[in-house]
């Protein structure tokens, strides 16, 4: 018999602005949780975030507002159905080159992650379609469990989780509880759990070791629950447009909020950039690649092109957005 785990909030102040930032009753259904172990329980509440229910905020850009306003881009030669992954799928525009990436990488990682089939949709965690199918130019095969959990933040997280993951860079998996807490993974293969009582909140040995994909994915679950926007603009240093790596994000803390996660980059011999942009959304999502509201058939968004309020298919951000996590 499958075990329930029942996660609350670890108190109003800390959970109050997690997540996405649009919700305002996000979930747990019992039935498809699992037990923490006695000592570990935290107390039960029916809201994990204020900020995880709406599937888009209100100010978020109809994908088809803006499509042909620019010079057309030949959309040929930028996209390849057969590419299945980000780096065969999507070509860089002509005079541009993608900046080199090390081997072993995020932004190799990135790169040659795989992707679904073109076309395919954007599924929600239960298996259904995304309302809005006109935003993405393809979808990742990022795993995403049958909860929804797993949304804007949640879904960059995921990524870089599963990239320490799979280079062995387990150190590294580590993020902050919108209280502060920091929930490390190192600590969560060594048998560790989280205990809370309201607003404090700690580690306690009751599990055994477990160095398996199933226990990482049951630490992210709890991540996913107790970290949001708010957490990750405070792990985030402010950049500029000039300074744009991948890995870097679009982020926008609190209640409404969103991020999205520059997944390439490219450049031409002057300097000037052009990237790609990847999000989840809510409900909990598949991470997919987002196209440019300005030309919807040429998802890069080009250096010159930007201006704030700076729009993407769902959402708007504001100057001071652009930021670089600390993970």
């Amino acid at each position: 018999m499958k075990r329930i785990l029942q996660l609350i909030l670890l108190g109003i102040s800390m959970f109050g602005l997690a997540g996405c930032g649009i919700s305002e009753n996000r979930e747990i259904q019992a039935g498809s949780e699992r037990q923490l172990e006695d000592s570990a329980k935290i107390d039960v509440t029916e809201q994990i975030s204020s900020e995880k229910a709406q599937s888009k905020d209100n100010n978020s850009p109809d994908i088809g507002e803006n499509e042909g306003t620019e010079a057309e881009r030949d959309v040929e030669e930028l996209l390849n159905a057969e590419g299945m992954t980000l780096e065969t799928r999507v070509r860089a525009p002509e005079g541009y080159t993608r900046i080199p990436a090390e081997e072993g990488s995020l932004a190799a990682f990135l790169r040659s992650y795989p992707l679904k089939e073109a076309e395919s949709p954007v599924l929600l965690y239960n298996g259904r379609e995304k309302g809005n199918q006109g935003a993405h130019a393809a979808v990742f095969t990022l795993p995403i469990e049958n909860e929804d959990l797993q949304q804007c933040a949640d879904s960059i997280m995921r990524v870089y989780a599963e990239y320490f993951y799979q280079t062995g860079q387990y150190d590294r998996i580590s993020f902050h509880f919108v209280n502060g807490f920091q929930a490390d993974y190192v600590k969560w293969r060594e048998g560790y759990r989280i205990a809370g009582n309201g607003n404090d909140v700690s580690w306690v040995s009751s599990a055994a070791a477990d160095e398996s994909y199933e226990s990482f994915q049951e630490y992210l679950r709890i991540v996913f629950a107790y970290a949001g926007t708010l957490s990750m603009e405070a792990e985030a240093q402010e950049i500029t447009l000039e300074e744009i790596q991948m890995g870097d994000v679009f982020l926008k803390g609190g209640s409404p909020g969103h991020v999205v996660l520059i997944v390439d980059v490219c450049e031409k011999e002057d300097g000037s950039k052009a990237f790609l942009l990847g999000q989840g959304y809510m409900p909990a999502q598949e991470f997919h690649l987002l196209k440019n509201p300005q030309h919807g058939e040429d998802p890069w968004y080009y250096e010159e092109e930007v201006t704030y309020p700076f729009s993407t298919p769902e959402y708007t951000f504001l100057e001071g957005s652009l930021c670089r996590l600390d993970y």
